[in-house]
């Protein structure tokens, strides 16, 4: 296993991040046992999961699974995702950060998260109120360090200067959905994130599935595949016919070079030099076990200046995609 600083905080990280977003929703008890404990043995030492996850089911299953080793994990979560209908159980008032995190801390049976994220950026939103509870939070030693998923590069550079200026610890790490088809975080997400000092850990670096060229363009997906399951995520965001002809591309290119595009993919976010880690998040340990394949691909002058021709720098791969997860509100 390879391991790198997250940012320049010292808090080392193995280079692939168990990913375990579908623990206990696809993913049974036996089956993450067996992925975890072989992520263990390999080396990685990075694990991540988010109360939304199953609803508090994928934690509740790592908390079955980590007490006996948890020294040996540096365990992430996540907060901001409404986990119910009610008012008050879901975003960054003071009160449901604080009761959130006890929840995550219960269902994952540890004393502490040594990561914990604001999962998501809400437009509008004041930033003081959050920032203050997760300072309570470190305070009370309930989390170590703190990140940011999902949130555009001025709301990054915003948070590192409001918590110098309430005197607190600032972010330590940016986890942004990147990957050759969605080159969007290069124009200023990464940048704030190598300015400041925050460690860069992508999702989804295989493109929720379709840079393993499982899925032909004009073709059914094939069954039992996320696609096939008509996933929202995956339809909103890179199931397009675009990024399906460039995974076929690619596809072509790996198999001249005897490797596989999933590691091509993953090992391509893991040259940038901003990323710390990728999160790689399996529903099997068959699929857990191929990531690590990643990290002896070598990505060479030729292979970016590829990618940069089917994907151009700070681009997505299809003209005009916005995730309507995270809508433009510029006008």
């Amino acid at each position: 296993m390879q391991y790198a600083n997250l940012g320049k905080s010292p808090l080392k990280v193995s280079r692939l991040c168990l990913g375990t977003m579908m623990f206990a929703d696809q993913t049974p008890l036996d089956e993450a046992r067996s992925i975890v404990d072989h992520a263990l043995d390999m080396g990685c030492n990075f694990i991540d999961t988010a109360d939304v996850y199953s609803l508090g089911q994928s934690e509740a299953m790592l908390g079955q699974l980590l007490p006996s080793q948890r020294h040996r994990w540096v365990l992430a979560s996540k907060v901001g995702n409404a986990m119910s209908s009610l008012p008050n159980e879901g975003q960054y008032s003071r009160s449901w950060v604080m009761r959130a995190c006890e929840g995550s801390l219960q269902r994952l049976g540890t004393d502490h998260l040594d990561i914990y994220y604001l999962h998501r950026d809400f437009n509008g939103m004041h930033l003081e109120e959050p920032l203050r509870a997760i300072e309570a939070l470190l305070r009370a030693g309930k989390i170590r360090y703190w990140g940011v998923s999902n949130f555009r590069g001025w709301r990054i550079a915003e948070m590192v200067h409001m918590a110098k200026q309430m005197n607190m610890p600032g972010p330590v790490v940016c986890q942004p959905y990147y990957n050759l088809l969605n080159r969007m975080p290069e124009v200023e997400i990464l940048e704030a994130c190598g300015h400041h000092g925050l460690g860069v850990v992508p999702y989804s670096p295989i493109a929720r599935g379709v840079l393993t060229g499982k899925y032909a363009p004009g073709q059914a997906p094939q069954e039992g595949s996320r696609a096939a399951r008509a996933d929202k995520r995956i339809l909103e965001t890179e199931f397009r016919e675009e990024s399906l002809q460039i995974a076929q591309t690619l596809r072509q290119h790996c198999e001249g070079k005897g490797v596989s595009l999933a590691h091509f993919a993953t090992a391509w976010v893991l040259a940038n030099r901003h990323v710390s880690a990728v999160i790689a998040g399996p529903r099997t340990l068959a699929q857990w076990q191929d990531y690590a394949g990643a990290l002896d691909v070598v990505i060479t002058p030729e292979d970016e200046a590829l990618v940069n021709r089917l994907v151009a720098p700070g681009h997505p791969s299809t003209p005009g995609y916005n995730d309507p997860s995270y809508p433009l509100n510029g006008r």
